[in-house]
């Protein structure tokens, strides 16, 4: 709390400077990835998994063998499942690196170690045989990253503002929206001109600029302290806080229908674009990678108009909960999923579907993450008992983990499937989520407020 007071005479627009260089660090590390990621799929299928090339690849046979257990399976099959763990364990590892955090090095050197092995990882994408081991490192670093930013971005807030902690975290995910929409298409168009593995250097090289705004931030950042080492043993929790833990934990699973529905883009979503999209355009082809940035474009559009909206809904009394947030956001991401579906009905000729659209539907995808996943984060760095904050921002990232893992082995049956039932079926998920969501919002947002008496 002291270090709020310390920074509160310096706070643009009402937020901490430390949020602005946190969102500028993520920026960058998400530009990196992103741009990596838009890249994935489409590099497996159309070029490592040539027989010529799979063969140089360590370990790659293996791995096909394990996966092939339902029976042999297409490249699209098995690039889609590959995509589907590699994400997931992105998603998984923070639990660790928030440990790390928490007990052992504190946020700020977990991170830096996390952005260096990030680097090492892009870099070693650059080569045939370590495509298994880049993305090992490429998931180790994530995960010493990912939670402990977003734990520091609610670290910058009181625990009582409930609104202002939302917005600020609205504004961080604006960071890694920009870096989001700007690496596929930096990376897309280095990989169209000079190759895959060039595309793959550019993230190695930018991911250093992330590491570089870090370090210049470190004075604006949350006091930097792990819990454990030789301190006091803590606390047992108090009844209080395991219910409002139990009712945290059982958020975070609510999210798994839509971290399932949504990201579906970033894989099959590409193939579909390559595939079935009319990509042509008066100046020539538009790469299908590119549209790995659509869905954050629509999510820059659309943070400062949230910011202001909920802003004003909250002078007004009537911002929606937190937890109705994520149920709309939620539903959100059915109607872009019907977009697509209702875009490729009756077209199944390559290039025959209109790009419009894909582009609506990438846009409105991008909607509907800014109302439920910074808001998630919110949630989890405002409910989180004292001491478990690095601990619990990880815990979160298991939603994506298991929804990723699950969206792979869905997305492994695209091919068996006409693509306007695919993409029903994708909305289908969300819808389910969504109901519950909204069924039980009432009562979960009342478990999850601290300042509620059990």
């Amino acid at each position: 709390m002291g270090r709020i007071e310390q920074t509160a005479d310096s706070q643009a627009f009402s937020h901490p400077k430390g949020l602005f260089y946190l969102s500028f660090t993520e920026m960058w590390e998400r530009f990196s990835f992103y741009g990596m990621s838009a890249l994935l799929t489409l590099y497996m299928v159309k070029e490592l998994l040539l027989p010529e090339n799979a063969a140089q690849v360590i370990g790659l046979a293996a791995l096909r063998n394990m996966f092939e257990f339902r029976g042999p399976m297409s490249d699209v099959a098995f690039s889609a499942i590959i995509y589907g763990w590699y994400a997931g364990l992105v998603y998984f590892t923070p639990i660790v690196g928030g440990w790390v955090a928490d007990r052992i090095l504190g946020a700020k050197r977990t991170v830096m170690i996390g952005v260096v092995l990030m680097s090492a990882g892009h870099l070693a994408m650059s080569f045939y045989a370590s495509f298994l081991f880049a993305l090992l490192l490429l998931i180790l670093g994530s995960g010493f990253l990912k939670g402990n930013i977003s734990a520091q971005v609610g670290a910058l807030y009181p625990r009582s503002d409930e609104s202002m902690r939302s917005r600020g975290f609205t504004i961080f995910s604006t960071g890694i929206c920009i870096g989001a929409a700007s690496g596929p298409l930096v990376t897309g168009l280095i990989a169209t001109l000079y190759g895959w593995h060039a595309g793959f250097a550019v993230a190695a090289a930018l991911m250093l600029i992330a590491l570089v705004a870090y370090i210049l931030g470190q004075r604006h950042l949350p006091d930097d302290r792990p819990v454990a080492r030789k301190q006091k043993r803590k606390p047992p929790l108090t009844h209080k806080e395991k219910k409002r833990l139990a009712a945290l934990l059982l958020m975070i699973a609510l999210t798994i229908p839509a971290e399932i529905a949504y990201p579906m883009v970033w894989s099959i979503g590409i193939l579909w674009v390559d595939q079935y999209v009319n990509l042509a355009t008066s100046l020539g082809e538009v790469p299908s990678s590119w549209f790995a940035s659509m869905d954050s474009i629509g999510a820059i559009l659309a943070a400062p108009a949230l910011v202001m909206f909920w802003a004003w809904q909250a002078k007004r009394g009537s911002e929606p909960s937190s937890v109705t947030k994520v149920g709309i956001g939620t539903s959100i991401i059915a109607i872009a999923a019907l977009l697509f579906a209702y875009g490729n009905l009756g077209q199944s000729a390559p290039d025959s579907v209109n790009a419009g659209w894909a582009i609506a539907g990438w846009l409105i995808m991008g909607l509907a993450w800014m109302y439920y996943w910074p808001t998630t984060l919110a949630i989890v760095s405002r409910a989180a008992p004292e001491g478990m904050g690095s601990f619990l921002m990880g815990v979160a990232f298991l939603s994506p983990f298991v929804a990723h893992v699950l969206a792979g082995w869905i997305g492994s049956y695209f091919d068996q499937m006409s693509p306007s039932v695919f993409w029903a079926m994708d909305a289908g998920i969300a819808i389910v989520g969504c109901t519950v969501i909204l069924l039980f919002r009432k009562r979960l947002q009342a478990a999850l407020d601290p300042d509620v008496e059990a």
